[in-house]
């Protein structure tokens, strides 16, 4: 088995991408190829083939390589609950909630763990691609890493250091995290690449020299901004762009602080017929909003005041008025009810808030976490579609008597007596090519006729040839030990 990893010289450099086009082009090789992170923290998980979860980024990349997700890919995933605390989940299991200096205590006892993740997918695979996480240039975690450093030396995998051209100053990026990290850990740097290049290319070429000449490291290539990266699901919740339309059904989703699972998004942007908003913080909701989604979130009652201090609840409130439709999805269907309970301090402090009322719900949060892929059929259309859970609460109430969908025969969900408020704790909904046609249709508005599935499995293919043009990608899986 060989290994090689991909860290950045900061956050969002395009480490996840990198490693998803990666995984491609070796699995056309003609490699077994499996993407591994060892530390992860996203709120936007995906439920694995095992029955655990991980990063939504791993799940791509294991899509790359054509592999099922399970846990291993990402053995230890922090899904924020607040500005100090997450939750802290280990090989797909929720494990603990913890403060960030907590979790550094816990670092080292982690590495076990992740090793041994580490060590059962390599045992199957031909080459692993391991993916960084934040940037080892942030030298006062080295202590107990487990993501950057720390896990290259202590699994002896080669590094490429990854830096972004669009932020500005990717010399210093390079140059700058060679000086502050320890000698032996800039050591295992194998080799550098540039990510996010606009224009053209040659005008860097003094640059490229200079970091080479001053690091010593071989570069592998300039890679040009990849204009198709927004037809790939977003890890970041920044990361989602939704391109500018005219006229069309007009979706808004609140961009609630916790928020997660977002992916549910992806396949309403590439809609020509939806003109997708997320509604940011300090903006009022557009009076010409066809639909509202309150989105899923790692923090129902924390988003919920954050909601209000918006202004956004007589927003909806508003919108539901003038004969607009809501839709609430996980944590934004628990929202949407009329009161959310934590009696024992599950998601922070034990207590209860009032919800938004717009459904006639009350909510509970309990410690058991639902996690499963499931099939549906959704009660308005009589649409057929797949999905999956992953959430801790129960929900019932007068309204759980028009359910949003069946599960294996169960009722699931809520709608409204006037049926423009529906719930639901079933996330990727909209990725059916059935159900999101249903769902458009009542809206007035066609959805496309090439199925989402494909239209990912092509970018990443694009991604793939982009990577394949402008880098060294086979000396950069060389160095693979």
């Amino acid at each position: 088995m060989r290994a090689v990893m991909i860290q950045g010289t900061g956050s969002d450099v395009g480490k996840s991408m990198l490693v998803a086009g990666l995984c491609r082009a070796a699995r056309r090789r003609g490699l077994s190829v499996a993407p591994f992170k060892p530390q992860n923290m996203s709120n936007n998980a995906a439920v694995t083939a095992d029955g655990g979860e991980i990063g939504r980024a791993q799940a791509l990349q294991a899509l790359a390589c054509g592999l099922a997700p399970i846990t291993d890919m990402n053995p230890v995933l922090l899904k924020p609950e607040t500005d100090t605390g997450a939750q802290v989940v280990v090989q797909g299991v929720r494990f603990a909630s913890a403060s960030a200096r907590g979790f550094t205590e816990m670092k080292p006892a982690l590495m076990a763990a992740v090793l041994e993740s580490f060590g059962r997918l390599k045992s199957t695979h031909d080459l692993l691609i391991v993916e960084g996480a934040g940037s080892p240039a942030e030298v006062n975690l080295r202590a107990g890493d487990i993501a950057n450093m720390g896990f290259a030396r202590a699994a002896d995998v080669p590094v490429i250091l990854a830096g972004d051209i669009n932020r500005g100053g990717v010399i210093a990026q390079l140059v700058g995290t060679q000086a502050v990290i320890d000698p032996d850990d800039a050591a295992r740097v194998a080799g550098f690449l540039i990510n996010k290049f606009r224009g053209d290319v040659s005008l860097f070429d003094d640059g490229y020299r200079f970091i080479e000449t001053r690091t010593g490291w071989p570069g592998f290539g300039v890679l040009p901004w990849f204009q198709d990266a927004w037809k790939l699901p977003a890890e970041d919740a920044l990361s989602l762009q939704a391109p500018a339309r005219e006229g069309g059904v007009h979706i808004v989703c609140l961009a609630l602080s916790r928020i997660a699972n977002f992916d549910d998004l992806d396949p309403l942007m590439q809609e020509p017929g939806v003109r997708l908003t997320m509604l940011g913080p300090g903006r009022a909701l557009p009076g010409d909003a066809d639909l509202v989604i309150v989105p899923g979130t790692k923090s129902t009652r924390g988003d919920l005041a954050f909601l209000r201090a918006q202004g956004w609840d007589m927003d909806l409130i508003a919108h539901h008025r003038r004969g607009g439709h809501v839709l609430g999805i996980c944590g934004g269907y628990q929202m949407l009810g009329r009161v959310v309970a934590d009696p024992d301090g599950i998601e922070g402090p034990a207590g209860e808030t009032a919800g938004l009322g717009l459904l006639d719900i009350a909510t509970v949060m309990t410690a058991e976490k639902r996690l499963s892929e499931v099939e549906a059929r959704h009660m308005d259309s009589g649409a057929a579609f797949q999905g999956y859970e992953i959430h801790i609460g129960q929900s019932d109430g007068p309204d759980r008597a028009r359910p949003f969908a069946y599960v294996a025969g169960v009722a699931e969900g809520a709608i409204s007596a006037d049926g423009r408020v529906q719930g639901s704790y079933l996330h990727g909904m909209f990725r059916d090519d059935g159900f999101r046609a249903a769902w458009l249709d009542r809206f007035g508005v066609a959805a496309r006729d090439d199925p989402y599935g494909e239209g990912v499995e092509q970018t990443l293919d694009a991604l793939a040839d982009h990577m394949e043009a402008h880098l060294d990608i086979g000396g950069l899986l060389g160095l693979a030990r």
